[in-house]
């Protein structure tokens, strides 16, 4: 083989390594879908989803507002017109969308349209964020289901895609931090876990789900 041989076949081969290497973050994005829902406090849904097996990530933040990159103080004092959410990554080759969003209103209470369980007020309404016309048909899917389910009127819209803008550091993983608190509603000097615990049940989200659902309340002890 001459020289000129020689390197054209090292040439090729360094070309496929390289389109391998170029394809493979695709081939990895491509395992994972994205859905953002809003259902009342986003520490709660975070904790309810990452406990699903094929859930990669939650992640706290807000969508469906107006001011680009809003801060948690301005959300909640309102006006900005934000819903707390929580954007779900999931491996849809381990669980569906369908379900995703079948455990999603079997996770709050989707007849409230004026805010969730103890948190009132527009910030805490629930809603689906629907990314393109599959998301959208499969999320109507599943209100339609719970409307019939609970044989009552489900409320909780189906919106656009909207921009979604993540919580900061404080809030992600709330729900199992142990970092301490100086002060809360809860209790002085109390870990973040125990904080959240207490506030879950105070709130009385999951007795009004259990009430709501029964046995069909996914993330109910």
């Amino acid at each position: 083989m001459t020289k000129l041989s020689n390197f054209k076949a090292i040439a090729l081969a360094a070309l496929i390594v390289i389109g391998i290497c170029a394809r493979a973050p695709h081939a990895h994005a491509a395992g994972t879908e994205t859905l953002v829902v809003a259902g009342g406090c986003f520490w709660c849904v975070e904790s309810d989803f990452e406990s699903v097996k094929g859930v990669k990530e939650a992640v706290s933040g807000f969508a469906g507002g107006t001011t680009k990159s809003p801060t948690y103080k301005q959300v909640t004092s309102g006006g900005t017109g934000h819903y707390e959410v929580v954007q779900i990554q999931f491996d849809p080759a381990v669980v569906s969308r369908d379900t995703i969003l079948s455990l999603f209103f079997r996770s709050i209470d989707p007849t409230d349209a004026g805010g969730q369980f103890c948190d009132r007020g527009p910030t805490y309404r629930s809603a689906i964020f629907a990314n393109g016309p599959a998301q959208k048909a499969a999320a109507e899917k599943a209100k339609a289901e719970a409307q019939a389910a609970l044989g009552q009127k489900v409320v909780t819209p189906i919106l656009p895609a909207a921009p979604f803008y993540a919580a900061d550091d404080y809030h992600q993983d709330y729900y199992k931090s142990s970092e301490r608190l100086a002060f809360s509603s809860v209790g002085v000097g109390v870990k973040k876990a125990v904080a959240y615990k207490r506030y879950r049940k105070g709130c009385g989200r999951d007795k009004r789900v259990k009430q709501l659902w029964g046995a069909n309340a996914p993330f109910v002890n």
